[in-house]
């Protein structure tokens, strides 16, 4: 993986306060050294963000790293929570400046640019959630979200991912992601990387999802054709 690409998790989010807002999703196309077509997408929103890579052509997964950023002046400090390629960075604490226009995302050092995706519209899911509870063999489990072993999902207007991973051991455990839409009470996910398993790229799901005070009730079937009942709590 490019290591400006890398990099630019820890710097692309210091305009958020500006005209120009960082909140959305971006995206860049580069080659990696063994010629392979490669897709990074990074998506913020208000206190969390992911910068993810991927093969632009076949889906398979390469890197994946995120966390809490917050604002202060030109520069942006971000906690990482997760990195999949470098996990001792997990708890680190990194600024830096970046260049921001209502297109365009570029790091204050480096030619790389992002392109706007989408601006945390139209979807109606955009933020960052917890997976709070479950249903198991027809019993409801609750579970805390204050723990290190964390199931996040970060979506955009258009983008989501989900991330399983534990901040006190620093472990990365997986993830999937790709775009998403929201109609008439249906959360639909189109597939375009998956950490385990590459050869769900490409299926589209289709839940159940509705909206209650600072959850999201979320049902359908997974990737394995198994049933799923499950509660998102908006991440504070």
């Amino acid at each position: 993986m490019n290591k400006t690409i890398i990099f630019l998790i820890c710097s692309f989010l210091s305009f958020g306060i500006h005209a120009q807002s960082i909140i959305g999703a971006w995206e860049h196309y580069h080659t990696s050294a063994e010629n392979e077509n490669l897709r990074s997408v990074f998506i913020v929103s208000d206190k969390y963000q992911v910068l993810t890579t991927y093969n632009a052509d076949s889906g398979a997964f390469i890197a994946t790293k995120g966390g809490s950023w917050v604002m202060e002046g030109d520069s942006i400090t971000e906690t990482v929570e997760f990195d999949s390629k470098n996990p001792e960075t997990v708890g680190s604490e990194l600024s830096y400046k970046v260049f921001l226009n209502d297109s365009t995302l570029k790091i204050a050092e480096g030619d790389i640019k992002m392109k706007r995706i989408d601006d945390g519209t139209p979807g109606a899911l955009h933020g960052a959630w917890l997976m709070s509870g479950r249903t198991v063999d027809a019993k409801k489990q609750v579970r805390d979200t204050d723990t290190p072993r964390k199931t996040m999902k970060i979506l955009s207007g258009t983008r989501f991912q989900w991330i399983a991973y534990n901040t006190e051991t620093k472990q990365f455990m997986a993830t999937g992601g790709g775009s998403y839409t929201t109609e008439n009470g249906t959360y639909t996910e189109n597939i375009e990387f998956f950490s385990k398993d590459n050869t769900k790229v490409g299926l589209q799901l289709k839940f159940d999802y509705k909206l209650n005070n600072s959850d999201w009730l979320h049902s359908g079937f997974s990737t394995k054709g198994n049933p799923i009942d499950e509660v998102w709590s908006k991440r504070k």
